[in-house]
């Protein structure tokens, strides 16, 4: 639905309702497409979209203009990436509303009260008491109050505790996204160390930064530009953004002052330099272009960028569609068409621009000597282009001060500083409100709206400060917005347990799916906030709890009754995402290289970097690595991205036993257990301690001993290391 109304139902108010609605003067071809229905049925040609075969659709082979009695909109071919959406919407199945006419709500106007008062995300944050519970053993703080309750209520029990091995596996792939060293599980197993130690020393490793800054670039839809069709650029300062997060992140920057900086940077009162980056949240994401130069062209990819600037920072911060609002009232939330002109209006305000990094004076200083070094070259290009109009020789004096010139020049440049770091982010340039699209074309002028926040959540006044990107920073996170603190917290507990607590999680509209544990939801939030929007404290509340430490053992019983595990009555086991599987195959084999920060490597599978320094392209088509990591589950940076798909298909496999990048690992390991062990046994031993942090039982050890008995040569070894590290328990936490 989502895709349907940000992606479809723009194109066709645009370029097909004027001959193919209930609202066109003159219908053509008896063919609707304002309601599903009626374009399933089609026109007089029959049906115009077959759900899930887009190849088969008539509408869908009209937009491609490869039959010439079949080609629309008739006035011009759509761009390639509009076609290709369209392929992909009837691929899905076509998703739409089952009726396209108008909504109560649109005939009298959005009561905005009354979602406020019956919509759980809407309604102002609770703080509910931890409930009481019969076992009063088994919590460890009130989060599991809370879970515990609702499995006492329906007659189930909690998943006993793991053992202290999975435990210290799965503190390390959550919070560092690598595997724990053998000595430090030998440790941990022991018992001279505590499981609070262990979550302090993660929380201070730089590697965290690392690890959490890839989720929120899920979120930001981070990439390194190089877009395609209509925005093939690419953004050599985005790692600029990129490392603005980890830091963030390693920093402990409260979440509010985070958003601060990503929405108005250095705006933000007292910003520090670095937050000149954090707009890049916006800047890394597409800014179109006209393919054609005209007016139409044009104002449809201006469009297109605020429509992707609306949609990523509502999802992301909000957990709401507002761009589905962009050529009417939301269909399904209390967004009108208004609210998204009023948040448009803002980003129309503001153009990407390379900031500096650095104080003021140092651009001063370096622009001024650089002009220096302008200035003469001019005055060398002034006198040899006199001496060339006036067709004569150079004089010696003339020689003698062009030589002076050129001597001073190249001093100037040997002194030069080198250029300041930039990064690419939002800049202000207007204050001006936008008018509604009619139909969401920016051409056609409607009512002018003031720039303000969305209207469910506040009643203030129209923004009026420059832009309004630093008022819009304060409205998401002033405390009566019942929506942020929820979406973070959500997000923070789906990505310990895999599956968050509204399973939605950029989505908390009516269509979205409601919270298992709202009165937990609830009170996250508000702890979250009394704490300063400390995310290290929120990893330390969740981390600290019975829910967290339990395992993931399958109970028939509890299965039975909830097999979706929605109740949290045990950890839910699971891959770990491929950039935590590639870092964590060089750190096995001990070619990990843990330098912070940096530009971007287009060759990250030649690289013995972490995968977060890899280069991305918003298409996932123009970089060596983009097709391995799409193979495992890859996020497209199109657009937010709420969570990850877990896949299973062949051609995974078939890399694990056939890529140059997973053999040249399965090299590096068997020469690691070379040199780490004397015996077959003792380098086996030690391959199950590196690779799965526990010793390898009897069967596992003579398998292996049996295999190097008949091929103890350097390629028996790398067949045996590569199936080690091919398992399918090196890639699953439990």
């Amino acid at each position: 639905m989502e895709f349907f109304e940000n992606k479809i139902r723009p194109v066709l108010a645009q370029h097909c309702y004027k001959c193919h609605s209930t609202q066109s003067k003159k219908l053509k071809a008896e063919l609707y497409l304002d309601n599903r229905e009626r374009a399933l049925q089609g026109g007089e040609s029959g049906p115009s979209i077959i759900p899930g075969k887009a190849d088969s659709s008539l509408l869908y082979r009209a937009v491609l203009y490869k039959e010439e009695s079949l080609e629309m909109p008739p006035t011009r071919k759509l761009p390639d990436a509009v076609i290709a959406d369209f392929k992909r919407w009837i691929d899905m199945g076509a998703p739409w509303p089952k009726s396209n006419e108008p909504q109560v709500a649109e005939k009298q106007g959005i009561d905005f009260e009354k979602y406020r008062k019956e919509h759980w995300s809407l309604k102002p944050i609770q703080n509910p008491a931890p409930p009481e519970v019969g076992d009063g053993a088994w919590p460890r703080n009130p989060i599991d109050q809370f879970v515990l309750a609702r499995l006492e209520e329906a007659g189930m029990k909690p998943s006993p505790e793991a053992d202290r091995r999975a435990l210290i596996r799965r503190a390390y792939f959550d919070l560092v996204g690598l595997p724990p060293t053998p000595e430090a599980v030998t440790a941990f197993v022991a018992g001279d160390t505590s499981w609070d130690h262990i979550i302090e020393e993660l929380l201070a490793s730089p590697q965290y930064g690392e690890r959490w800054a890839r989720h929120w670039m899920d979120v930001a839809r981070y990439s390194d530009g190089l877009g395609g069709f209509l925005d093939n650029r690419g953004l050599p300062n985005a790692w600029q953004y990129r490392d603005f997060v980890v830091n963030a992140f390693n920093d402990d920057v409260p979440f509010d002052q985070f958003v601060r900086w990503q929405i108005a940077g250095e705006l933000t009162p007292n910003a520090p330099l670095s937050a000149r980056a954090g707009t890049g949240f916006f800047a890394v994401g597409p800014t179109y272009n006209g393919d054609g130069g005209d007016a139409e062209a044009t104002a449809a990819a201006r469009a297109e960028t605020l429509s992707d600037r609306v949609d990523t920072f509502s999802r992301a911060f909000l957990g709401l569609t507002v761009a589905c609002a962009r050529c009417h009232d939301h269909k399904f939330d209390p967004v009108s068409i208004k609210d998204y002109y009023a948040i448009a209006g803002v980003f129309n305000n503001t153009s990407i621009a390379d900031k500096p990094l650095v104080a003021d004076e140092v651009v001063t200083a370096y622009n001024e000597h650089q002009n220096k070094i302008k200035n003469f070259d001019n005055q060398i290009k002034q006198l040899n282009d006199k001496v060339k109009k006036e067709k004569r020789e150079i004089t010696d004096e003339e020689k003698k001060q062009r030589d002076d010139w050129t001597r001073e020049r190249d001093a100037l440049r040997k002194s030069a500083p080198p250029k300041y770091a930039t990064a690419h982010g939002l800049r202000e340039n207007g204050s001006n409100n936008m008018h509604v699209a009619i139909r969401g074309d920016l051409r056609k002028k409607g009512e002018e709206v003031p720039r303000r926040f969305l209207e469910v959540i506040s009643r203030d006044k129209s923004f009026s400060k420059e832009s309004g990107l630093l008022q819009l920073a304060e409205s998401v996170v002033a405390r009566d917005n019942p929506l942020t603190s929820r979406v973070l917290v959500n997000r923070i507990w789906q990505w310990h347990f895999g599956r968050a607590i509204v399973r939605t999680p950029s989505n908390f509209g009516v269509i979205g799916e409601k919270p298992t544990h709202p009165l937990l939801l609830d009170w996250l939030a508000t702890n979250f906030m009394d704490n300063s929007w400390s995310i290290k404290d929120l990893h330390r509340l969740i981390m600290k709890s019975a829910t967290y430490r339990m395992s993931s053992r399958h109970i028939a019983a509890n299965f039975d009754r909830d097999g979706d595990n929605r109740l949290i009555w045990r950890m839910n086991p699971r891959r770990v995402e491929v950039e935590s599987w590639r870092d964590s195959l060089l750190s096995a084999t001990g070619e990990l290289d843990l330098k912070l920060g940096g530009a971007p490597t287009n060759e990250i599978l030649n690289s013995p970097r972490r995968s977060v320094y890899a280069t991305i392209s918003r298409n996932g088509d123009r970089i060596s690595s983009d097709p391995f990591f799409r193979l495992f589950d890859f996020p497209a940076p199109r657009s937010t991205s709420a969570k990850r798909t877990t896949s299973t298909v062949p051609q995974q496999y078939l890399f694990i036993m056939n890529s140059p990048f997973f053999q040249k690992r399965a090299g590096a390991l068997a020469k690691r257990l070379a040199r780490e062990g004397k015996t077959n046994e003792a380098r086996i031993d030690r391959a199950y301690q590196l690779l799965f942090n526990r010793p390898p039982s009897t069967d596992e050890r003579d398998t292996g001993l049996a295999f190097l008995s008949q091929a103890n040569t350097e390629a028996g070894w790398n067949q045996y290391a590569q199936a080690l590290l091919g398992s399918e328990e090196f890639r699953y936490i439990e």
